[in-house]
This record gives C-alpha cells, structure tokens and sequence, in this order.
C-alpha cells in the first residue's frame, strides 16, 4: 500500500505511522527505537518510565526525569536518525517537570492526553521539540486550538484523534463505550479535521492529523485516509513484537485474549479504560485492594479512596505478574495470534 511521508513542519516520517505511547514500561527505548528506525515514528511512554531505576520506590519523580532522558537517548541510538519522541499525561503529577525532560533529552514530538496540555506551548518554548494535543471530540479539539491560539499566539503541530477502540484510558464516557457500535466516529473525525482548517489558514502550515484506537491492518489505515487523516497511530499490534519493552508473559496475555476477554474499566481517577479481564479485575470488582504506598503518578489520585493503586497494577503486569495487574488493551487484541517483529509489521502494513 502506497502511503505519503507524514509531514510535521520539519520533520518528516517516511511512513506516516505512530506507535502509540503504552505505560508503564510497555514502550520504552527498544520499541519506540525500532519503530524510528523502520520509518515510523516510535514514542516512548513517560507513565512511570523509571518504574526499574534503583530509586524508584524512594524518588519516583526524579527516577522517571532521568529515565527519560535515558530512553530518548537509547531510542535514538537505535533509531539511526530516525524520529522519536514521548507521550506525558496530562494527568501527571508535576506534568510540566516532565515535558522539560522530554525536550532537553532531545524528543522530536511530545503527545500528550489524559486532560487537555492547556500550557503545552509555554512549556516548550526555547526547544525545536513538536507538540500535539490527543483530542476524542470536535469540542476537545476546538477548545484547546481556540486555547493556543488566544493564549500563546500559536497552534498544533499535528493532532492526535483517539477514537473509542483505543486502548488505556479513553475520552470517552463509559455509556458511549457500552454502545459503541452506535457512535458514528467517523463524523467526528471529519469534524476534526474541518476544525483545523481555520489555524492552518491562520498560522500558514500544515496541521497533520492522525487517526488513533482500533487501527490493525491495511483496510483501516485506508480508511483512516480516505476519511482525509496524514497518518495513523497504532499501538496494541506492537506489544507482540520481540522488540516491545514489555515481559513475554505480558505479551502472550495479549497473544491468548479472547473477544469476551476485553472489558471496559473504571481506573482509580475515575477515567474509563480498555482492559483485559483476569483475577486481578475480578478482585477489583469485589472491592477496594488497599493503598499502603503512593507513587506520584497522577494528580487526581487520592491513595485513601482509590479502589486500587495503578501504579503497582501496571508494574506488575508489565514485569510478567499478570494474574496481580493491570493490563490494558485495545479492541483488537483478541485478533493477535502470534509472536512477530516492529520490520514485519511495517512490511505488511506497507507492501
């Protein structure tokens, strides 16, 4: 299939491909990396990324600000010029101590959701590094460009749309994920890109935007395009590769899930996520799993109430302890069947 670059101002990405960010621990240097390399454009999750750092448990904050620059470092030793970069939550604490890390490790793009980057622009000034809000709705897209716009005299450098077949924590409400063969995303989508059109115009450049949640093969990357996208950012494909930062265990979970496997969650901010069922759920469905540590993640976290903390959820899942964790998913895991690599991926979804 035939693809133009992807095209963020001067950067340009041979295949207009994102691996999405997946935290903790499932894209670090090794995936994003190899995704740059191929021609894509690999990104590094910041949730946690030092969740293995000999401090960790003491300094969380300060583990994950080097590990950042740590991983941008490694990815892009890998990545032999190609282009890398991370996703920050909103959400997270200290958010902004975050994104200045990303820029002085070097990262080429910053992604950033879980909460609209109101001051995304004012935290990257002084660095060449490229930012792109994550939006799920014509509303979120519209807000935060009008916002940039009036406030920093500026606007996206591409855009990120998650539809409702994402993985992880989505902007959507859990009544709108229960139907949603009911959504017509399409529309929004194009509303999307419609909405763009007046800072295009405004600030002379292109603002690519890119299709994320639920995209698997060629016919969905087609579409995505003919919807009017310049790319597309797929992440549950690459936690089976060898390359995925993840445990093996971690990956055959995603290998072994059925469709009745996959659930939507509440996580402990109240957000709804995309999960794959397993004991660790269940319990979680019979009660609150006490907090006896808090580890810095999110903002809006209060360890005293939250039915469990995510933090060890996703530790634990990500290091191969799958029945005690967390394990997000999108709608499309239960068509993985098998082991493969990020250059195989690239091959069948390019050829």
């Amino acid at each position: 299939m035939k693809m133009k670059p992807l095209v963020i101002g001067d950067l340009i990405a041979r295949i207009p491909i994102i691996q999405g960010g997946m935290g903790v621990g499932v894209s670090r240097y090794r995936l994003a990396g190899a995704v740059a390399k191929e021609g894509g454009i690999g990104i590094i999750s910041t949730a946690q990324i030092g969740y293995d750092e000999p401090d960790f448990h003491k300094h969380q904050i300060e583990s994950n600000l080097e590990a950042i620059k740590k991983h941008l470092k490694l990815a892009k030793e890998i990545a032999l010029g190609g282009i890398v970069g991370v996703n920050i939550m909103v959400a997270t604490k200290q958010y902004e101590r975050y994104v200045k890390a990303a820029c002085e490790g070097g990262a080429d793009v910053i992604i950033s959701g879980a909460g609209l980057p109101v001051s995304l622009p004012e935290m990257v000034k002084g660095f060449k590094t490229k930012i792109a809000p994550i939006v799920s709705s014509i509303k979120a897209a519209s807000v935060i460009l009008k916002m940039w716009d009036r406030k920093y005299k500026t606007t996206a450098d591409f855009i990120v749309v998650e539809g409702p077949r994402a993985g992880g924590h989505l902007g959507f409400s859990k009544e709108q994920l229960d139907k949603i063969e009911e959504l017509n995303y399409d529309e929004e989508i194009k509303g999307v890109i419609e909405c763009k059109k007046e800072f295009e115009a405004k600030y002379n450049k292109k603002i690519p935007v890119v299709i994320a949640g639920g995209i698997f093969d060629q016919q969905d990357i087609k579409h995505a395009i003919e919807l009017g996208a310049d790319g597309v950012q797929i992440a549950t494909r690459f936690v089976v590769t060898e390359e995925c930062d993840a445990s093996q265990e971690y990956k055959n979970a995603y290998i072994n899930a059925k469709k009745e496997d996959i659930k939507i969650v509440i996580s402990p901010v109240g957000m709804p996520g995309r999960a794959i069922m397993n004991p660790f759920l269940k319990i979680v469905d019979n009660g609150r799993i006490a907090v006896t540590k808090c580890f810095n993640c999110l903002e809006h976290c209060d360890p005293k109430t939250t039915p469990y903390c995510i933090t060890s959820a996703l530790i634990n899942a990500v290091e191969g302890k799958i029945n005690e964790g967390l394990i997000f998913c999108g709608d499309n895991v239960h068509r993985l069947t098998k082991m493969t690599t990020v250059k195989e991926i690239f091959e069948e979804l390019t050829t």
